[in-house]
């Protein structure tokens, strides 16, 4: 029999466990509940450091003592705070700000760090009028090819590719671009018109580059291990002055699979840098590139690069490069928003038809991307 403690201690529980919300309860099915509307500000804050220790083996160089010595140094190569976010559905920005090493000779800053913009722009999304990810940015943004080509290579924090490590192209600069992409994913345009002298110069002239970049994915709807196959061209009309040329076309094939990312890139470069001083020729350039990152599911992969460049492509150059770059790397976390990798890698470039030396180094990178 229950005694009258028992009755009133179960009767307590009973209307307890009645008065708790049940999940089914708190909403009908058919009725969300947002935590926040599509127009709520948000602003989030990241970082991207790059950071490697270099073994200079050739050429050696002399110390201030005249010693002949193999270079060595830890160093800083990228150091990014990010700062994006959203101030409706329709207006994004980002600012970003990068270091550099302070060289100017007789400085009192020579050998530190300083604080540069890398990014700095808003952004108007039209997804509403034109599409997913159609858009117009305005400021110091990203330029159509080498960060497009960057998002693919994945090995930045090893070396520039060779348009911006050459000094063909840059990978941000001031001005207004236009991105649109096209439906059922095969492929996007990005246009823009810009200051042409990087994110690192000041525009010392009246003088713009328009630069634009077309990607077609042919199999976009087609068998599964050719989806990732793009086909990419990119055209720069510039000047350094009122009808002196500065000219980059390039054309590009790459692969992205989960095993392989790969490509072939070609540019051709033409630059005069004046046409009213005396003996200064216009220089045709042309250099290509190919490249392949094999990749395992536990985050192993490796490099395989080579470039080759002829800075002024006569039957008589005598500026003729070769590089050839290899690497293993190992890459802890690739989640979303989080990268973290180190990479070991031999950089050599021999010189085919000049009095330079080779330059031959040996590398430990590191990347935290957060």
């Amino acid at each position: 029999m229950l005694t009258y403690a028992r009755v009133r201690f179960v009767t307590f529980v009973v209307l307890v466990l009645a008065s708790l919300p049940c999940a089914a309860q708190t909403a009908p099915p058919s009725t969300p509940q947002p935590t926040s509307t599509p127009d709520t500000p948000t602003v989030k804050v990241g970082g991207t450091i790059f950071t490697d220790y270099t073994y200079q083996q050739q050429p050696t160089v002399t110390d201030s003592d005249g010693n002949l010595v193999n270079l060595s140094q830890f160093e800083i190569t990228r150091a990014f705070i990010n700062l994006t976010g959203n101030l409706s559905r329709r207006i994004a920005f980002r600012l970003t700000t990068d270091v550099a090493r302070e060289t100017g000779v007789g400085s009192a800053l020579e050998g530190s760090y300083t604080l540069r913009l890398k990014f700095a722009y808003g952004q108007w999304n039209l997804d509403d009028w034109l599409g997913k990810d159609s858009n117009v940015k305005f400021g110091i943004h990203e330029t159509p090819w080498v960060y497009y080509m960057d998002e693919i290579y994945r090995y930045r924090f090893q070396g520039p590719q060779f348009e911006e490590r050459d000094g063909f192209l840059a990978l941000t600069d001031a001005g207004v671009s236009f991105h649109y992409a096209f439906k059922s994913d095969y492929g996007d345009v990005h246009t823009g018109y810009y200051n042409g002298d990087s994110y690192s110069k000041f525009e010392p002239n009246d003088q713009k580059g328009w630069q634009t970049r077309g990607s077609f994915r042919p199999f976009a709807r087609g068998p599964a291990p050719l989806y990732g196959l793009r086909v990419n061209g990119f055209y720069d009309h510039d000047a350094y002055v009122k009808s002196a040329q500065r000219r980059r076309a390039a054309a590009s094939v790459t692969f992205e699979h989960k095993y392989l990312n790969a490509a072939f890139d070609y540019l051709s470069a033409r630059d005069q840098t004046s046409v009213k001083t005396p003996g200064v020729t216009t220089v045709n350039s042309r250099e290509w590139s190919v490249w392949a990152t094999p990749k395992t599911t536990r985050g192993l992969e490796g490099l395989l690069r080579y470039d080759r460049g002829e800075p002024n492509a006569t039957p008589t150059s005598q500026m003729i490069h070769a590089r050839t770059i290899g690497g293993v790397a190992y890459w802890f976390l690739t989640t979303p928003g989080i990268t973290t990798a180190v990479m070991f890698d031999v950089d050599n470039t021999t010189f085919q038809k000049a009095t330079q030396p080779t330059v031959r180094k040996y590398a430990v990178h590191a990347m935290f991307n957060f």
